[in-house]
């Protein structure tokens, strides 16, 4: 199975070879059909600290880092 990539801004950069991401999906709903905006946020591990809060990156999925970080910073 192909591992995601995502794109989305960094919310955080607070803790150490970690970032919080915001990634947004707009969808059309299916009763009303108005285009709906959704967010989430994941942690991803990025080991040199380079990434800073809002700056655009894209994250992919990878092996669990720790509790909480299931996805790595591959790019601005």
């Amino acid at each position: 199975m192909p591992k995601r990539i995502l794109r989305g801004t960094v919310t955080s950069d607070a803790n150490e070879q970690t970032v919080t991401v915001s990634v947004e999906r707009r969808f059309t709903h299916p009763v009303l059909k108005k285009t709906i905006r959704k967010s989430k946020k994941y942690r991803a591990h990025d080991e040199k600290n380079t990434f800073k809060k809002g700056d655009t990156v894209r994250i992919i999925e990878c092996a669990p880092k720790s509790k909480t970080k299931r996805w790595e910073v591959i790019e601005a």
